[in-house]
């Protein structure tokens, strides 16, 4: 197991834990062992997420797969957090309503300096196959075997009925804490036990593109 103590930096993190080629030829594997992200079918379409500030307690990540209810497979870096603060999260997501056009609903949460009006989050995943930000790991544990993970959020995933990966498809990394800036994401599944929204605001906007979706 590699392992590096203290404080890791890395600028612009973006999915270095699972190379994209690797998480394809991964999805059979994945796929017969049951190494399934979501508890749930994803609809097909994907979403935009930022955060200007998170800050997350034992952290983990891992490789896996999202299935529509078509079968249809994405492959998916999850991103575990037993427990963690949002500052500013803004998520969403385009639909196409024929005639209507292209219509954008914006989620909109957390924005206030005020700690207790922000987003609060336990049992935290987010199953994603993009990710830029800048982020400092403490005590962090690189090329860790999946099947070895602990915490509260990677047993909510088991007790949904997943099934971590291991072995030569179970390249993972585990953290004491992950500090997250600048937050730019898309992803196809968020779940949590719990999802405090502070300040919670839903609009749904005509048209797509910058200037309508969080980015």
């Amino acid at each position: 197991m590699s392992q590096s103590y203290g404080k890791t930096r890395w600028k612009r993190f973006a999915l270095v834990m699972v190379p994209s080629v690797a998480a394809t030829a991964a999805i059979g594997v994945s796929l017969a062992n049951s190494a399934l992200a979501a508890s749930f079918s994803v609809s097909g379409q994907q979403f935009k997420v930022t955060v200007d500030d998170l800050q997350g307690d034992n952290f983990s990540q891992f490789g896996g797969v999202d299935v529509e209810a078509n079968g249809n497979p994405h492959p998916v870096a999850i991103s575990a957090f037993d427990s963690a603060t949002l500052k500013n999260l803004c998520q969403s997501v385009v639909t196409d309503l024929g005639p209507l056009g292209k219509w954008t609903l914006v989620l909109k949460a957390g924005n206030s300096e005020d700690p207790n009006k922000q987003v609060k989050a336990e049992q935290l995943l987010i199953d994603l196959n993009q990710l830029n930000a800048d982020a400092e790991f403490k005590s962090i544990n690189i090329g860790q075997d999946a099947s070895t993970l602990k915490g509260s959020a990677v047993d909510k995933l088991k007790a949904d009925g997943g099934k971590l990966p291991s072995g030569a498809q179970g390249f993972a990394q585990s953290a004491k804490s992950a500090h997250l800036t600048g937050v730019q994401q898309t992803a196809w599944a968020t779940s949590a036990g719990t999802f405090t929204l502070n300040g919670l605001k839903l609009n749904i906007n005509q048209g797509s593109g910058a200037g309508v979706e969080c980015y």
